[in-house]
């Protein structure tokens, strides 16, 4: 729209300095006539300042202004808070309404921005705000409007703006909502013993404080247990550690009558299990060249507790060295083997012999302490093939295999290689390149044995077994059929993974979770669930159904991998436990909210915004709760009114211009100003002159 403005402006001839000097000559030259009372004064004077205005240079000047229209912003809040209760639905028909009404003003032009969610700050409504301001001029600026619930978090302590801002808040004035807070989770957990989680249930906006709620604690999808809780008052759950490994609780307050949702009412906790200083017992027989290699392996973890015994002397040898002259320790067989021996997490025998240091009974309470829950670990030298073998006594039925007749022990250079299940098995997977040679170095004996269960990962010529895993009742049991293993550790023709290969097979005597052979995982990693099956069974994975906090169930055949693993991801949006079975194993995963900050308090809120509108002039409005909003008045108002009243709120009229031509006409060009100048001068001469 174009409209001309007109106004007078001054284009001095002479410099203003020079103007100066001139009017107060002119001032000087008067006084005296001044004084004198003379004849013709005023017309000298006005001589003077038709002077000096034609030297000033008046002209008029008309500018040719095109206006440009207003714009009002409209900022729509997307956020998990505003969707909860129908919410979202009443602000999409209040943008459409708006957009109508405003889109019929003249002069002024309407966009807008959506606060969407996303990170874990809370609504960010002021920042898609300010991101939609950095396009717009500020001297075209009528006001902002923002579709929200009021629960903001990015509020500024003062108005970015100089424009009306008002606030449509969806939902109700007056909302109460229940929430149960984590005070404090302890991320890890000690096996064996027990964790507090402190939370409180608190119902925010309620005009009476206090009262009971019940909570429901779930813990690895275990049945659940209840509690009853002070409104308001902290609580604390105490969660045993029982497994190494991720632990998932979750707990939920029981549903508050009339409150605004319950998506706030649960919380889900994941605590990781870790051992406390690993008790090994390391009982080491005749000395031998590969003697210190266990030692080595289990010295160097700072948590493992390590108590080593060598048998430097067979009871049968007698040097006949008096007994105050032995500087050595007493094999304590009797505290080890029956008293304590439940304390160790993993005993190891290296080459050992039966040479009656441990009677019958005690090689019994072995295998007992292996079928409850223990761990043992062989690794045996041509001792294991004669009649002083641990396999002969009563040891032997907890062991994977036994040495085959007196000629168990073969000579001879070979490379070990992992099994086909060995490719599979979490100890040995890994070690060499698919379908490859190993490059590793050679061995130089092992023991042929017949292998009665187990599985074979490390296998020697002709697939004889060389190091053999086997789950017996509760315990685990890991047999290594050789004693060459050091040669690798010293470096020989090229070496190998000794290092590696121990640790491995210690840590999965243990019950390391990363290593478990037979095992469904999940996970939750940016709004995505991984469940990971492992197995060394050959063949396709079978389905796994995946159990979302709603209890809707998805089933999906995961995609096989290498190392006998299959993996399945998919989205996992809804916050809580998720659950996957492969119909053997159970795994869980706790997937907490995206946006804490934004579920904290769910109910509709019109004091965070409250400042920033009265700063600003604009007002705070419900949309109200019937079918449609209610929406109130839009109007234009000046810069400088009220921007708000009882039923409307207002957008600032600027009047921001261009200006696209200008025009200038003298008022007193030199042909006009000289004969004024000369008459007026004539007047005041003929009137002094009488």
């Amino acid at each position: 729209m174009r409209q001309a403005f007109a106004g007078v402006d001054f284009a001095p001839i002479l410099p203003i300095w020079m103007l100066g000097a001139l009017a107060l000559i002119a001032v000087l030259v008067l006084v005296p006539g001044a004084v004198r009372r003379a004849r013709g004064l005023v017309w000298r004077a006005v001589a003077f300042a038709l002077l000096l205005l034609a030297l000033a240079n008046p002209r008029l000047v008309e500018e040719t202004r095109e206006t440009r229209p207003d714009i009002a912003l409209l900022v729509v809040d997307r956020s998990d808070s505003a969707r909860i209760n129908g919410r979202d639905a009443r602000i999409e028909a209040a943008r459409e309404l708006l957009e109508q009404r405003i889109g019929r003003l003249p002069e002024l032009e309407l966009r807008t921005v959506a606060a969407e969610e996303g990170g874990n700050q809370g609504t960010r409504l002021f920042a898609a705000m300010e991101r939609a301001l950095a396009d717009i001029p500020r001297a075209r600026l009528a006001g902002v409007i923002a579709l929200t619930d009021g629960q903001a978090h990015d509020v500024p302590a003062a108005s970015p703006i100089d424009a009306p801002f008002h606030a449509l808040l969806a939902g109700r004035p007056g909302e109460v909502d229940r929430r149960l807070r984590v005070i404090e989770a302890p991320g890890f957990g000690i096996v064996g013993r027990s964790v507090d989680l402190r939370v409180v249930v608190e119902d925010l906006g309620a005009r009476e404080a206090g009262g009971a709620a019940m909570l429901t604690i779930r813990r690895d999808g275990q049945p659940p247990r209840q509690e009853s809780v002070a409104v308001g008052r902290e609580h604390r759950i105490t969660i045993p550690i029982e497994r190494g490994g991720p632990t998932v609780v979750e707990v939920a307050a029981a549903t508050r009558t009339g409150e605004v949702s319950t998506l706030n009412n649960r919380q889900v906790v994941t605590i990781t299990g870790v051992r406390d200083r690993l008790r090994v017992l390391l009982v080491s027989g005749e000395p031998h060249a590969g003697e210190r290699t266990w030692r080595r392996l289990l010295k160097a973890d700072p948590n493992v507790d390590l108590v080593h015994f060598t048998i430097l002397r067979p009871p049968e040898k007698d040097d006949l060295t008096p007994l105050n002259e032995l500087a050595l320790i007493a094999f304590p067989v009797r505290e080890l083997f029956q008293v304590k021996l439940r304390d160790f997490d993993l005993i190891v025998f290296d080459r050992f012999a039966n040479r009656g240091i441990l009677p019958p009974v005690y090689l019994r309470n072995i295998a007992d302490y292996v079928r409850g829950g223990g761990a043992l670990l062989m690794s045996t030298g041509p001792e294991f093939s004669g009649p002083i073998s641990l396999a002969l006594t009563p040891l032997g039925p907890v062991l994977p295999a036994r040495p085959s007749g007196a000629q168990a022990v073969v000579e001879g250079a070979f490379r070990p290689r992992v099994s086909a299940l060995g490719a599979r098995h979490p100890v040995t997977e890994g070690l060499t390149p698919p379908d490859a040679e190993p490059s590793w170095g050679r061995w130089y004996r092992y023991l042929r044995a017949e292998q009665r269960g187990g599985t074979t990962v490390m296998e020697g010529p002709n697939g004889a077994p060389l190091l053999v895993l086997d789950r017996v009742g509760e315990g685990r049991v890991a047999l290594m059929l050789s004693d060459h293993i050091w040669l690798w550790s010293r470096g020989h023709d090229g070496g190998g993974p000794q290092q590696e290969v121990l640790r491995r097979i210690a840590h999965w005597l243990m019950r390391e979770p990363e290593l478990e052979e037979e095992d469904l995982s999940a996970r939750i990693e940016v709004g995505g669930l991984t469940v990971t099956r492992r197995s060394v069974e050959a063949g396709p994975p079978p389905e796994i159904a995946v159990t979302a906090p709603d209890g809707s169930v998805t089933r999906t055949r995961p995609e096989p991998g290498p190392g006998g693993r299959a993996v399945l991801r998919m989205a996992a949006t809804q916050p809580g436990v998720w659950q996957a079975s492969d119909g053997r194993r159970t795994a869980f995963a706790a997937s907490a909210a995206a946006n804490p900050l934004e579920i904290a308090d769910l109910r509709a809120d019109d004091q965070r915004l409250r400042l920033v509108a009265q700063a600003t002039g604009g007002a705070i409005r419900w949309l109200g709760t019937g079918e449609a909003p209610s929406l109130p008045e839009i109007r234009r108002v000046a810069a400088g009114r009220d921007a708000s009243g009882p039923s409307w709120i207002g957008l600032r009229r600027n009047a921001d211009h261009t200006v696209t031509g200008i025009s200038a006409m003298a008022l007193l060009p030199p042909w006009l100003a000289l004969p004024l100048v000369l008459g007026v001068a004539i007047i005041a001469w003929r009137r002094e002159g009488r």
